[in-house]
């Protein structure tokens, strides 16, 4: 085994560039002739606009440029696409300033471009916006009750679309010879992404040479159609760079205003136009994520196996569509709404919802979290409503490895994983059986004590195909082009570990190329789970196709047939001859050689992946909790993971995927939610208001992986990226949830906070006391 081949604990080649202070972000960037924007935000959820005056603003010291909708208008500028328009719905694109109407907080009305910050925050404050407030709507049963205010005129109801899939009929029929169903109804509750890096760009023009945008995105190749539709100009007159990144959780996919805004700036002036959100601005102009209300039900035989499962949801778009939101509610979760179990008959209906809030769409595991905890939960009620233990209902229904390949009912074939072992192992780490001895002990101090189980089943998603660059560079190092987008991952190790255990080089020699439309303008970007599958995989094809162009090189260079050149112990031989050449050595004497046409470019190539379909990695979780009855508080005193990600390229990266994904799962089910007033305001504008999670308040995570390689690529990846968002909040709620079961508790919304369950708690002692 190579020390730094696949299935070593590498650690990550970017690092020293992070921790010497090397790393280079969008904001660190500063260009001759530096100017400032500043968005002007409306401050009212709703309203009529009826005059924008600028007059004052322009007149302000250091100011070059204010734009307001009509300068848009003027200039050609068109809306910010959705790129999954529902078919008979009301898909209303978001203009990149708003003209006559404002429909949600924090909306965009001018932008104010001056020669400092502080210049053009002063001269935005002298921007005056006449606005005749409307009442509006922020959630999704306001919405849709009779008679609400309407968000577009166009949207009856304010509903944007309905979508549905399965059989309905067999579900009804399920539903008929059931011995038992078990219903809820759930919100999984809105969450703002909340990267360390906010969202920034830094735009350059130039009459010759067009656009050139420094981002902070996941992938600059998909950002480039749509930002050249939006400014109405060729694809080839833009270069969007994104340089490091940190952190993205799906928010960073899409595009945005303020982009647009800084690009058109930039050609107006002719000079460098920097923008860079607040983290206030975060909060309103980011995309959010899930925010869903569902109704579902199980329905179960006399013995406690699955009939059917029927779900009804209703999902908040936001104000507009946002590039991919319609999908995340509808499309992306499909293959997996039925997760680990054998459900005969499925049948699901989604409304999209217009709210006057921003816009909604992927967060880390974009629709597939919220199906497992949907599920999830419901598989916890169901134990407790028909008297079995949490496990037991699990392992009565969960697909055993002798079926697979697994055809679920919405048509998705599951082609490895072996369910119960993973649960087993799960429940072992966690000291399930020994579980009751330590709720007594807590009972005894004063505390109520709970386990939850959750067992997800992920799909990975985007574009089924990626394409590499392969070149070998003068000094000797390898140059991996690709057109995916780190945003802390580690993809730089990972992609090296993968060439250069197939390759025979030092993995520190090799540089990963990302983020420049110039030099790769094709990619699907990072989301989906994808990047490892995808570019892993396009790595094992570039590997093989060098292999075999250099043994064709050496021949036609020694002129000896290509039969006698074999690739071994990491070098080119001519069997029979003292040749012997390693890559980088070989690639060097490609390069001044006369080699015919087919051989003219040497070792320097480009090769592609295509995957046949989706993985479906897949995980039990375990949460352990205590619960102050006094304060409501919950500690986290266990978690355990176990998971299947088919074969681990780098245990060290996923298991920063894992904790990172754990972490956020967690703070979505205690503490993180993005509220609004009734008439659509913000009330989470800060980090002082939106809880994310402490270091201090989590749990040493036990994790551990079962290796179950898949079987539809090469490499027999699975993808971990979004894993431990999926399963971490289905297991702190039913943990949560069974801690306060002696008290007859049984429901609670996320997030579960202090006072939420302090709320439920009083509650049920009122019940018990009547």
């Amino acid at each position: 085994m190579r020390q730094f081949g696949i299935g070593q604990p590498m650690r990550r080649l970017e690092d020293r560039r992070f921790l010497t202070g090397r790393g280079r972000y969008t904001d660190d960037m500063r260009f001759p002739g530096q100017l400032h924007g500043v968005v002007v935000r409306a401050d009212a959820a709703c309203g009529r606009i009826r005059a924008i005056e600028t007059k004052e603003a322009r007149a302000m010291p250091g100011v070059r440029l204010v734009l307001t909708a009509a300068d848009l208008e003027a200039a050609g500028i068109g809306p910010i696409p959705c790129l999954v328009p529902s078919q008979d719905g009301i898909t209303k694109e978001r203009p990149v300033l708003a003209a006559t109407r404002i429909r949600h907080g924090g909306e965009g009305v001018a932008f104010v471009v001056a020669e400092s910050l502080d210049a053009a925050l002063a001269a935005a404050q002298e921007v005056h916006v006449d606005l005749e407030p409307e009442d509006g709507v922020g959630e999704i049963e306001a919405a849709i009750a009779p008679g609400a205010p309407l968000v577009h005129e166009e949207a009856s109801g304010n509903i944007a679309f309905r979508w549905q899939t399965g059989d309905a009929g067999a579900v009804a029929d399920a539903f008929a010879r059931a011995a038992h169903v078990t219903r809820i109804r759930l919100y999984n509750n809105r969450v703002a992404p909340t990267a360390m890096e906010p969202r920034a760009i830094n735009a350059l023009y130039d009459e010759a040479e067009g656009f050139t945008a420094y981002l902070a995105t996941q992938g600059v190749a998909g950002l480039l159609p749509m930002t050249a539709r939006v400014l109405g100009v060729e694809a080839e007159r833009i270069r969007l760079v994104t340089p490091d990144v940190g952190g993205g959780f799906g928010m960073k996919t899409f595009l945005y205003p303020e982009y647009i805004l800084a690009m058109v700036a930039a050609r107006q002036l002719g000079q460098p136009v920097a923008w860079t959100a607040s983290r206030s601005e975060s909060f309103l102009s980011d995309t959010h994520g899930r925010d869903l209300v569902s109704e579902a039900a199980l329905a179960f035989d006399g013995e406690g196996h699955i009939l059917g499962y029927r779900i009804e949801t209703w999902a908040n778009m936001g104000a507009y569509m946002s590039n991919f939101g319609p999908a995340i509610a509808t499309f992306a979760p499909l293959q997996v709404m039925t997760g680990a179990y054998r459900i005969p008959a499925f049948h699901e209906e989604v409304r999209g919802v217009y709210t006057h809030t921003p816009w909604i769409d992927a967060y880390r595991g974009a629709g597939r979290p919220e199906a497992a905890y949907l599920l999830e939960r419901l598989m916890s009620r169901a134990a407790r409503e028909m008297g079995l233990g949490q496990d037991e209902i699990r392992r009565r229904n969960l697909v055993p490895a002798a079926d697979m390949p697994y055809k679920n009912a919405t048509g998705a074939v599951y082609d490895s994983g072996d369910f119960p072992r993973i649960l087993a192992t799960a429940l072992e780490r966690a000291d399930f059986a020994g579980f009751e001895t330590r709720r007594k002990a807590a009972a005894a101090a004063g505390r109520y004590r709970g386990i939850g189980i959750a067992y997800y089943v992920e799909c990975t998603l985007g574009d089924p195909t990626e394409e590499i660059g392969l070149r070998f560079t003068e000094a000797a190092r390898l140059e991996v082009l690709v057109g995916t987008q780190s945003n802390g991952q580690g993809h730089e190790t990972a992609y090296a570990q993968i060439l250069g255990d197939r390759l025979g080089i030092d993995p520190a020699r090799i540089d990963v190329v990302q983020g420049d439309s110039a030099r790769k303008a094709t990619g699907g970007g990072t989301g989906g789970s994808r990047s490892l599958q995808m570019i892993g995989n396009a790595c094992v094809a570039a590997a093989d196709a060098v292999i075999e162009r250099g043994s064709r090189v050496l021949a036609a260079l020694e002129n000896c047939p290509p039969e006698r050149v074999r690739f071994a112990d990491d070098h080119f031989l001519i069997e029979g001859s003292n040749v012997r050449m390693d890559v980088f050595e070989l690639a060097a004497a490609a390069r001044d050689a006369d080699l015919p046409d087919d051989l003219a470019a040497g070792l320097d190539l480009d090769a592609a992946y295509t995957k046949p379909d989706s993985t479906f990695p897949n995980g039990c979780h375990v949460a352990e909790v205590s619960i102050d009855p006094e304060t409501g508080t919950v500690r986290l005193e266990r978690y355990t993971v176990v998971d299947d990600f088919g074969t681990v390229i780098n245990p060290l990266l996923v298991r920063g995927q894992v904790h990172g994904g754990v972490v956020q799962g967690i703070g979505q089910a205690l503490g993180e939610a993005v509220r609004f007033d009734g008439a659509g305001q913000l009330l989470t504008g800060s980090l002082m208001d939106y809880g994310i999670p402490r270091a201090d308040e989590l749990p040493r995570i036990d994790f551990h992986y079962v290796e179950i390689p898949c079987a539809t690529n090469p490499l027999g990846l699975k993808g971990c990226g979004e894993a431990g968002t999926i399963g971490a909040c289905p297991a702190v709620i039913n943990a949560v949830l069974d801690a306060l079961s002696p008290l007859g508790v049984t429901e609670i919304d996320m997030p579960a906070t202090p006072y939420a369950i302090w709320q439920a708690i009083r509650a049920a002692r009122r019940v018990a006391s009547a």
